[in-house]
């Protein structure tokens, strides 16, 4: 991969973890379901006007914009708001990866191998050290509900992969479609009509200023521009070699965090994360097959019975 596109694949891992610091600053002005569907409402109305059809069975759609649109978000953004650290959910999303592999083998019949195996059970170790952690400092339903939401990414994933799209930037679009009903239903019941309006007519205050950035990264940099050149990357080499600077999405997450909240992580979350990262990588990797010796025309011949 020439050295411009590594720099790409590096650029979209930041603008990935610097996502979670833009949910965080709109967090503090729209209750989070409602911010869901916002988030998706935004992108539904053009794709529908200027998009096309991604064609794909409608089944996969709707499970991809279920699993990848409503549930991930929908716990992600409810940890967060729950109490749970920028930083350390982007760590903790990662997880999405090993589930994937799980419902690849468990519902595809994807085969798995002993390194695959490997990973996973290094990746849960280190998400187990990070979950025992905060249960003693610190609440853990929110570490919980981002866990889900690493579940519900996984669900996206495997409809993601039967779908079998011919344009991924099509579908990842139009995926938008999918939340906005259920989520705006789902803050009607919860966060009730008054918070929503409440939220709404002050949203053009000083006040509501960087949770509006902060919808307005997600949209663009954190879906449209990240999504669109990571599928660009995608489909001009090895989905192993791209597939792995994903993993540098946790590390900005939490510098990020770091410099722009202030978020401090502990030692044992810090060693957590790095086996989360170190599994996830393992699992991820799939040996090349070696190719077959070919023997040479000498070798044949040595190799040949004797003719009677």
């Amino acid at each position: 991969m020439p050295i411009r596109h590594r720099l790409l694949a590096v650029s979209v891992a930041v603008m990935w973890g610097l996502n979670f610091t833009a949910i965080h600053a709109s967090l503090e002005h729209f209750p989070p379901f409602f911010l869901v569907a916002l988030r998706f409402l935004v992108l539904a109305i053009p794709t529908v006007f200027l998009v096309p059809w991604p064609e794909v069975p409608l089944r996969w759609l709707l499970g991809y914009g279920l699993g990848f649109g409503t549930l991930q978000f929908l716990f992600l953004y409810w940890g967060m708001a729950a109490g749970m650290p920028a930083g350390l959910a982007s760590l903790v999303l990662q997880a999405s990866a090993p589930f994937t592999v799980l419902l690849g083998a468990l519902f595809l019949r994807e085969r798995l191998t002993g390194q695959q195996v490997l990973g996973i059970l290094i990746a849960v170790g280190g998400l187990t050290l990070v979950a025992s952690h905060r249960a003693q400092v610190a609440a853990i339903l929110p570490f919980l509900l981002t866990l889900a939401g690493a579940l519900g990414w996984a669900i996206g994933n495997i409809c993601n992969r039967q779908a079998r799209p011919r344009s991924p930037l099509h579908l990842t679009l139009w995926v938008s479609v999918v939340p906005p009903l259920p989520m705006l239903a789902v803050s009607l019941v919860v966060e009730g009509p008054a918070r929503i309006g409440t939220s709404l007519s002050t949203a053009l205050t000083p006040e509501a200023l960087p949770a509006l950035v902060g919808l307005a990264y997600t949209v663009v940099f954190g879906t449209v521009v990240g999504t669109g050149i990571w599928t660009w990357l995608m489909a001009r080499h090895p989905a192993g070699v791209v597939a792995p600077y994903s993993l540098l999405v946790p590390v900005a997450g939490m510098l990020a965090a770091w410099f722009v909240l202030g978020e401090r992580v502990s030692g044992p979350e810090l060693l957590g994360g790095v086996i989360v990262v170190v599994g996830v990588l393992l699992g991820s990797l799939r040996r090349r097959p070696r190719a077959p010796v070919v023997p040479s025309s000498a070798a044949r011949e040595a190799l040949a019975p004797a003719s009677s």
